[in-house]
């Protein structure tokens, strides 16, 4: 039986570092018909950015590509999966270690997925070398009691 989801998105984007902070903004507002608050929402932002910039520097590396997302939203939780068709990860366990870096000339910090897995409440990684990695990720947003939410509201109508 197919599962049924309340709302979901695709979007397809090359794979330019530009795109990324578009995949950011476009998941965030995805996921505002949630509620989130602020600290989740920054939360889902650094995850969405570290998982497509992956896609561009690792993925890709040096030629362009089509970075996919796909967003799903299921009673109080956001599914976010997002794919390139790149190299692949040789080793998924080798590449999750804190500090693991593939580009140890860039100034990056080898934290991606560590980041992903801080930030959000379950991630999952599959990759084949040559056709590239698919992470899925999922976060729970916290369903605001009334009062807090009228209080919220009244804030935003100041």
């Amino acid at each position: 039986m197919k599962e049924v989801f309340e709302n979901e998105m695709k979007l397809e984007f090359i794979s330019k570092s530009v795109n990324e902070a578009f995949a950011r903004i476009s998941i965030a507002a995805f996921a505002s018909q949630l509620d989130p608050t602020i600290e989740e929402l920054a939360d889902i932002k650094t995850a969405v950015s570290e998982a497509v910039t992956n896609c561009i520097i690792h993925g890709y590396e040096d030629k362009q590509g089509i970075v996919k997302i796909i967003s799903k939203i299921k009673e109080n939780k956001i599914i976010i999966q997002i794919s390139d068709q790149g190299k692949g990860i040789e080793n998924i366990d080798v590449a999750k270690e804190p500090l693991y870096t593939t580009k140890p000339n860039l100034e990056r910090s080898g934290m991606g997925f560590t980041i992903m897995e801080s930030f959000m409440d379950k991630i999952q990684i599959e990759s084949i070398v040559g056709l590239g990695t698919k992470i899925t990720m999922e976060k729970e947003i916290k369903i605001k009691e009334d009062n807090e939410k009228e209080e919220f509201e009244t804030i935003l109508n100041k």
